[in-house]
């Protein structure tokens, strides 16, 4: 038995895009430690300064948006052969109300999300390693049907029906999908002082009564870097939120 748990990923080119931040970040930070090299790229300023003080020495971090094809493009020659590629970005701002309330362009901004991962997938796929894998990340809204989140709910079940057929049409590249639930990120910051209380409400009732980590949706992400005989597969972690 190889004990060695950098097995899976020493050595291995690893890009997340959206890993500046989060999920993304924590993702870059693990894949590093288990031997990646790793590049993590992202839009917003303070999240690349961060970044890089968090990864100094561990990861490079560098400036791209999943709307930018020339800069993602620039990125992946710079990799040369890409093992491994994430795309953890939101690429998009949700508006949370009723369906019906909503303008035409407002529901159509949620989708940025999806076009910004196509966008990923098209450019990062001639330099992805022929037994290489991509993974992006929805959420748990993809499934589990609430009111006032039609825009995020059809996103999210748009990417993960996007990477099944996408794990159909680019065998032997395995594609994978991550499903989160509420996740202890930068996206609840809005709330401001009351961001405790009103994430506690969120979770009530969960299986698990508690806000995920980052670091708890990255395992999963590193499980479907390494596991070669998983594809077409969505991996949630969600502390049992669709079973509620």
């Amino acid at each position: 038995m190889n004990t060695n748990n950098k097995s899976g990923l020493s050595d291995k080119n690893v890009v997340v895009i959206g890993g500046t931040s989060g999920i993304g970040l924590a993702t870059a930070l693990a894949a590093s430690d288990l031997g990646a090299r790793v590049w993590a790229a992202g839009r917003s300023a303070e999240h690349i300064e961060k970044a890089r003080a968090l990864g100094a020495g561990r990861i490079t971090v560098i400036n791209a948006d999943t709307h930018d094809e020339e800069g993602l493009r620039a990125l992946f020659a710079k990799v040369g052969v890409i093992d491994h590629l994430v795309s953890a970005a939101t690429g998009a701002s949700r508006t949370l109300k009723p369906f019906l309330e909503q303008t035409e362009d407002q529901f159509k901004e949620a989708f940025g999300k999806l076009w910004g991962y196509a966008k990923v997938v098209r450019t990062g796929a001639p330099f992805m390693a022929k037994d290489g894998s991509i993974t992006l990340v929805s959420g748990a809204p993809a499934r589990k049907i609430k009111a006032n989140s039609s825009s995020l709910s059809c996103v999210g079940a748009a990417v993960e029906n996007l990477v099944r057929c996408l794990a159909t049409e680019m065998a032997p590249i395995r594609v994978n999908v991550v499903s989160p639930g509420i996740i202890d990120t930068a996206l609840f910051d809005w709330m401001g002082e009351a961001r405790g209380e009103r994430v506690a409400a969120m979770v009530k009732g969960q299986l698990v009564e508690r806000v995920g980590r980052p670091e708890e949706v990255a395992s999963a992400l590193i499980y479907l870097m390494q596991n070669g005989y998983a594809t077409g597969t969505t991996v949630d972690v969600d502390g049992g939120q669709l079973l509620r």
